[in-house]
């Protein structure tokens, strides 16, 4: 075996374990994603609504304390900023009704699809712009179908998608060498940008708080419940505060 045909050789083993490591960085990411995506749909179901709720209870214990005494400049400020903390408590629970429900499960068998999906189509997989656009389009589908647990969606993709240009073997050993030296620095790049998402991804409070959560779950607590639990004490209290104001508002009007 010539030297070159050598060197082609171990290069091509690098590009195999790189590609495998893309792929899994790749199912890391997506994975991260769609079990955030699922623990903040599970958190507003759980405690979300109800920190609406309070806020909004506390937004008429303001208004209503403030028409106590509309001369009361500090009282009139606090109610205003009441009502824009319910608003915006309400809006945040409306955008994430909104999102697509994420799958109840990450099954081993989806994990293993989408891997299969990412090694195969992957835009930096692509040699040329045309090739890069298919692909990024493709892989979006994938990462949808991914998200909605959709293990069917992804294999109708893969079938779709064909044969692998990259698996095409008939070039001579030295532009072979250029292609594997070129796709070597694509991987490393891919792999470095999807570490840094994973990073930034695991940074974010909705995680840590997911982390921390899961944990608890583990341990046998159920932060989340206990949690909805004093949230819903709060709201009795505060409809109890809130009816007292109205009754002496009530009774002044009387008198």
């Amino acid at each position: 075996m010539l030297p070159e045909e050598q060197e082609l050789n171990r290069l091509e083993s690098e590009q195999a374990i790189l590609e495998d490591k893309v792929a899994n960085a790749e199912l890391t990411l997506e994975t991260i994603k769609v079990e955030t995506a699922l623990f903040e749909c599970h958190y507003y179901q759980m405690v979300g609504r109800l920190y609406v709720e309070l806020d909004q209870l506390v937004a008429q214990i303001a208004r209503a304390e403030a028409g106590l005494d509309i001369d009361n400049v500090d009282a009139q400020t606090k109610a205003n900023e009441a009502k824009q903390q319910a608003k915006e408590s309400a809006e945040e629970a409306g955008l994430t009704e909104k999102q697509p429900v994420p799958p109840s499960e990450i099954t081993p068998e989806l994990k293993q699809t989408f891997r299969q999906a990412a090694k195969l189509m992957h835009p930096d997989r692509a040699t040329t712009d045309a090739e890069r656009v298919r692909r990024n389009e493709i892989m979006a589908q994938v990462n949808v179908a991914y998200a909605q647990g959709d293990k069917a969606a992804i294999e109708k993709l893969i079938v779709e998608f064909g044969q692998d240009p990259e698996a095409i073997t008939g070039d001579d050993v030295a532009a072979r060498l250029i292609k594997t030296i070129r796709r070597l620095a694509q991987l490393r790049h891919r792999i470095a940008e999807a570490e840094q998402e994973i990073a930034s991804q695991k940074a974010g409070e909705l995680y840590e708080l997911m982390v921390t959560v899961t944990e608890a779950k583990e341990m046998g607590g159920d932060p989340l419940g206990d949690l909805a639990m004093q949230i819903m004490q709060h709201i009795s209290e505060r409809k109890i505060e809130l009816q007292t104001i109205r009754q002496l508002k009530t009774a002044d009007v009387k008198n």
